[in-house]
């Protein structure tokens, strides 16, 4: 089958093993980025096409009749027109499970660093001031314990709860919301109810249109004033510019956001600017442990294989 990665270094930076896929399909042509202009151009006549975050559009798919597969190297398959492959028979698969305890850690690493204040204790050190104080210790900005307090989360899929386990290893009270646009489960609440209570508020649902904007401004003045937000899910749950006014009025404790609404962010993005307090801001490295990624290599190749041999392994469609 001849096949096409699009965009193999959005996933490596060298340092993973491509044998799997080499073995999968041999003659596999690696290109390590495609610019979206050229999508089309590369993608013409070959059988399966396996991109990450390049878009597949319906033209696309049309254009190439003898296109078969779309294999992507992540979960959310926003980036591909799901009707017209299936009007076209093209079958499309996912990634499912493979970065789950990257995702749970980085969200913890932000979560530690935001309620220990980690890198404004570090900016105290390095300007001098421990040294001038004449004390053994200075601890100028608030430090909580993670131990009795409220987890929320929506999203409680593979994700969710691996958030969860992290948070109940700390000692935390965890509080699961119905899903906007989902089907109300037992044990769990809305999150307008939950939100009041809720010192931490963990995002890991899929973007949908009953989930776009899902943090408002409404629902961020619903917050305790010292709750943290965390997000490393997709960017366009939260409305950045209600955050960022939130942050710099002190009506929210903090903020870590791996995730923005178009990534990279333009410069005048208002999360990006640097007087906003408490907020720590990665680009959408949650994901990206080194085990994770060759992971995601791995369960691409095993898609590729049997989708070879007729079965139907993470499929969407």
């Amino acid at each position: 089958m001849r096949t096409v990665f699009l965009d193999f270094g959005s996933v490596s930076r060298g340092d993973l093993d491509p044998g799997p896929l080499e073995r999968a399909v041999p003659g596999i042509v690696i290109h390590e980025r495609t610019a979206q202009a050229d999508v089309p151009a590369r993608v013409a006549g070959f059988e399966a096409v396996l991109a990450n975050k390049c878009v597949i559009d319906g033209a696309t798919i049309t254009a190439n009749p003898q296109l078969k597969l779309i294999a992507l190297t992540a979960t959310g398959v926003d980036n591909v027109d799901l009707a017209a492959a299936r009007g076209g028979g093209v079958a499309v698969c996912n990634l499912r499970d493979y970065c789950t305890a990257s995702v749970a850690q980085h969200a913890f690493a932000m979560l530690l660093a935001l309620t220990h204040r980690l890198a404004d204790y570090h900016a105290l050190v390095a300007g001098g001031r421990w040294q001038q104080s004449g004390q053994f210790s200075v601890f100028p900005f608030p430090i909580r314990e993670l131990q009795g307090r409220i987890f929320g989360i929506v999203g409680h899929g593979t994700l969710g709860k691996a958030a969860a386990e992290l948070a109940r290893a700390f000692g935390m009270q965890v509080e699961i919301a119905n899903r906007p646009g989902g089907a109300r489960a037992a044990g769990r609440r809305d999150l307008d109810e939950l939100l009041p209570r809720l010192d931490v508020l963990s995002l890991h649902c899929p973007l949908s249109e009953a989930t776009r904007g899902l943090v408002s401004r409404e629902r961020l003045a619903n917050m305790k004033p010292d709750a943290v937000l965390l997000n490393t899910a997709r960017g366009a749950l939260v409305d950045t510019p209600a955050l960022a006014a939130a942050l710099k009025a002190g009506r929210l404790g903090g903020a870590g956001i791996d995730v923005f609404e178009r990534e990279p962010p333009g410069r005048d993005h208002p999360l990006l600017d640097p007087s906003i307090p408490n907020l720590i801001v990665t680009p959408h490295v949650a994901w990206a442990a080194r085990e994770a990624r060759q992971r995601c290599i791995d369960e691409l190749a095993l898609n590729i294989r049997a989708f070879l041999a007729g079965e139907r392994r993470n499929r969407v469609c």
